[in-house]
Order: structure tokens, then sequence, then C-alpha cells
């Protein structure tokens, strides 16, 4: 595979810096999704870029496991420097907080429910050496970040925010990962499609859109920011391929929901539009049909 880090154009939107244009925290676009979808859940963040969106999720979201992929290998090494920073900083569970959280656990077969609560959550964290203490940014800046305290053998927290996230260098489009085996209950792609299609034209991201319906589980959920089709001209001015590929595109954005039916999602859930300026775009989730 050629890596994208090799050219310092981002001709697979691998922006380097990408979040100074937009929030580093509470993501608006992960606040349209309904709350409880990713709770419980294995959840694959295709174009993690330096993992934000991948951390809130397995963070505040209350993910089981969460696996973010990026063609760029200095983006994911990016992002597991966030994922230490972000471990560093957060603050201790407060008491007046433990209330139950419902968490969904997710097999090929069927959903489970299952309630875990904070308390059980402060008891796995305090099992690997107490609750994480706050930790300012300027000490971070100082001293460095904290360390990660091993999972080890303990299920419990291997489930719990940092030891739940994990961070690969891979195309997804044309070769998998080891974590697609266990299929995922929730796939996210924000802001990529534009990327894939300019760069693979209209059979790679039919493409895209097939490997995501055979990884998710069934009643699975595709959750999709689209870009609109007048942001490809900006785009495609990057690069003399992209220009040549955006000529042969048949497809449009519009019609990304009758090609997800027709692979075997079920139609769209328009959740609205999240963003400001030209940030501004429509978030979609798609269920893989039984």
């Amino acid at each position: 595979m050629v890596m994208a880090t090799k050219t310092r154009v981002p001709t697979h939107g691998n922006y380097h810096g990408y979040y100074n244009k937009r929030p580093a925290t509470n993501d608006p676009r992960l606040g349209l999704v309904p709350r409880g979808l990713f709770v419980g859940a294995r959840v694959l963040d295709v174009g993690c870029n330096e993992g934000l969106v991948t951390c809130e999720i397995a963070q505040n979201l209350h993910a089981k496991r969460v696996i973010g992929v990026d063609i760029d290998d200095t983006l994911v090494s990016a992002a597991w420097k966030h994922r230490r920073s972000v471990w560093s900083q957060q603050g201790p569970t407060h008491r007046e907080d433990t209330q139950e959280d419902v968490r969904e656990s997710s097999t090929s077969d069927s959903r489970k429910r299952r309630r875990i609560s904070n308390s059980d959550t402060e008891a796995a964290l305090s099992s690997q050496g107490g609750l994480a203490n706050y930790f300012p940014v300027s000490f971070e800046h100082m001293f460095g970040p904290l360390p990660i305290p091993a999972s080890g053998a303990n299920k419990d927290v291997a489930d719990i925010f940092p030891h739940n996230v994990t961070f690969r260098t891979a195309d997804w489009v044309k070769e998998g990962i080891p974590e697609d085996a266990e299929g995922y209950d929730v796939i996210v792609a924000f802001s990529i499609s534009k990327w894939i299609h300019l760069n693979g034209g209209d059979e790679s991201l039919r493409t895209f859109f097939r490997r995501v319906h055979e990884v998710l589980n069934p009643g699975g959920t595709f959750v999709l920011e689209p870009q609109g089709w007048d942001t490809y001209g900006k785009a495609k001015r990057m690069d003399s391929r992209l220009k040549e590929n955006a000529r042969h595109l048949l497809l449009r954005p519009d019609d990304f929901g009758r090609v997800l039916q027709e692979i075997g999602f079920g139609p769209a859930e328009h959740l609205g539009e999240a963003g400001e300026g030209g940030f501004r775009r429509p978030i979609d989730i798609y269920r893989k049909m039984q």
C-alpha cells in the first residue's frame, strides 16, 4: 500500500490539524446520533484522522470497543498520542453521579442488555491503581501525559476508556484489519465519502459500502456524513489524478441512499445537519437488514 504520508497534498482528505477547524470536544455530529446507539457496542471509525471522534465515542458514549482506522500513518500516530492525552486530562468519577448505565452487548445472534453501575466501573479502575486523578493540560505540557495502567486480564477494565480504543493504519476500502473478523455493531464514516469517491471512482465507493455491509452485524448501523457534490470541485483541483477521476463520476451524493438500499440497507434516517459554514453537513444512519 502506498501511504498517504508520501505527499503533503491531502488527496485522501488526510488533513493534518483538521480539528483546528472542527470542535475538539463534544463533536456536534455525534450529538445528532441517538445516545444509546454506541452503548456496549463494537464500533469502527473509518477515516479517524487524529482520533478525536474515536476517543469521544469510547470515553463518553460508553462503547465496548472502538477501532479507528486511517490511511495516514502519521495521523494514526497522532491518534495514539491523543488517546493518552485524553486519558491524562479526564477528571475522577464523582460519587454523586454513580447512577446505573444501561449497556447493550451485541452478538451475531442477538442483542442482550446488561446493567453495569458506575461503582463497578470505579472498582475496576481501582484494581488498576486507583481512579484517574485530575491532570490539568498545563501539567501535560510541562511533564508529559500520565502513563496508562495495564489492563491485564481484567475484562471489565478492558471495556473502559482508554483500554477500549485501538488505532490501525490501513486503506480500509482495499484491505481488512484484524478486528473486522468479529464484526461491528456501528460503523462511522464522517467526511470521507468524497475522498473515496474521487480516489477510486464510483466502483470504489460501492466497494466501500459493500465492505461496511459485510462487516456489520445483522441490524447494525452505518452512520454516514456525506459531503455535498458542490465540495468536490475544490477537492479535485488538489491533484490531476483526482481531477481526471472526477470526469467519470456518475454517482452523486443524492444517489448514496439508493445504492445502500440495493446493497442491503434499510432507507436512510435523516438525523439533521451539524457543523458550521462549509462544514455544515447532513448526518444519516442506515440499518443493515436482517
